[in-house]
């Protein structure tokens, strides 16, 4: 099988089945007849831009670039509405997100780990999370964007 076979195959196994190590990926390969090493796996996985993403059991898995965006943005506004009792945006592109004390370091990770398209990071205390916006992107927008999430649940 050559290279352009192989990522094929990659491809759709991801696509059809939840594939959480490249060590799965490497014996899915290989239960469909194909010889392949994990190295060989781990270089086709770089060069597709595999991502992982959360599959509705918890379970991180593998997929096409690009596959798990809407879903990830989805769990950024489940956060929100979970855990934030208001979104303010403030000077120097920070955006301020209050939530009941005890959870605003939750509510962070959920934001970092949902790799939101505008936001760089989160600085969290016991009931306030700073986000920074990424360059270019005004706070008041990404507030917006966020109060969304909370008020009406927009994703």
């Amino acid at each position: 099988m050559n290279r352009r076979e192989r990522q094929s195959a990659i491809l759709r196994l991801v696509a059809d089945r939840a594939l959480s190590t490249q060590a799965e990926l490497a014996q899915a390969l290989r239960d469909e007849g194909h010889d392949v090493v994990q190295t060989t796996v781990s270089r086709d996985v770089t060069e597709l831009g595999l991502v992982k993403v959360r599959a509705p059991s918890g379970r991180l898995i593998y997929a096409a670039p690009g596959t798990g965006d809407v879903d990830r943005l989805r769990a950024i506004g489940a956060a929100l509405r979970r855990y934030a009792t208001g979104v303010e945006a403030a000077s120097g592109g920070l955006v301020v997100v209050t939530t009941p004390s005890g959870y605003a370091s939750a509510l962070a990770q959920a934001i970092d780990e949902g790799s939101h398209p505008s936001i760089a990071g989160t600085l969290a205390g016991d009931n306030t999370i700073f986000i920074a916006a990424k360059d270019g992107i005004p706070a008041g927008d990404l507030q917006a964007e966020l109060a969304a999430y909370l008020n009406d649940g927009a994703g």
